[in-house]
């Protein structure tokens, strides 16, 4: 371990997982309250087949392969250094059915790649395009039935629950806390 190497020990969905980190990824100390939020939240069937956009260090990512050992799901960040610590976690984890790689949003994934489930731990400062697109591109890249999965601080609550009813037709709002709000959207 180099001394900028940081470790983090986690309750995430009742499991006990541990991750490597450093300065410069989001959270780099501990598991920020809207990644916990989200986690503890996420309802995961043993085959689906999962994204987490955005990934970090990969916590959202290594849930979603541990609750589903039979599907595949994939680890995606534009910082390469993320990238690199998410696959280290997910080994370190036992989650052998990942596959990490760098990809600004979905500029990386095929347009085939078609997923059960994506979640993101959405940043605050994303920008109203970048959102809109981001939102877009989830709708493409699910399955019907599929999932998008997202935590954002609180004050942009309503504004995701109408965009998520823009494209999605729906929104769900899981669980809010003082400073974050996790919620989901179907494809129908």
């Amino acid at each position: 371990m180099t001394t900028s190497e940081l470790t983090i020990n986690a309750r995430l969905h009742g499991q006990d997982l541990g991750f490597a980190t450093t300065y410069g990824l989001f959270s780099p100390k501990g598991i920020d309250e809207g990644t916990q939020l989200l986690a503890d939240r996420l309802d995961i069937n043993n085959d689906d087949d999962c994204l987490d956009l955005g990934c970090g260090y990969g916590p959202l990512g290594i849930v979603m392969a541990k609750l589903a050992p039979v599907g595949t799901t994939e680890m995606i960040d534009k910082d390469f250094v993320a990238v690199e610590y998410a696959q280290k976690n997910a080994i370190a984890n036992g989650a052998a059915n990942t596959r990490t790689y760098l990809s600004n949003g979905f500029s990386a994934v095929p347009k085939s790649q078609m997923y059960d489930v994506i979640a993101s731990n959405i940043p605050a400062k994303i920008g109203n395009e970048l959102l809109e697109q981001f939102l877009r591109d989830a709708h493409d890249h699910l399955n019907p039935g599929g999932r998008l999965y997202i935590v954002t601080i609180s004050g942009l609550k309503e504004y995701m629950k109408r965009n998520l009813n823009e494209v999605f037709g729906n929104y769900d709002k899981l669980k809010q806390s003082r400073t974050y709000t996790a919620a989901v959207a179907i494809k129908r």
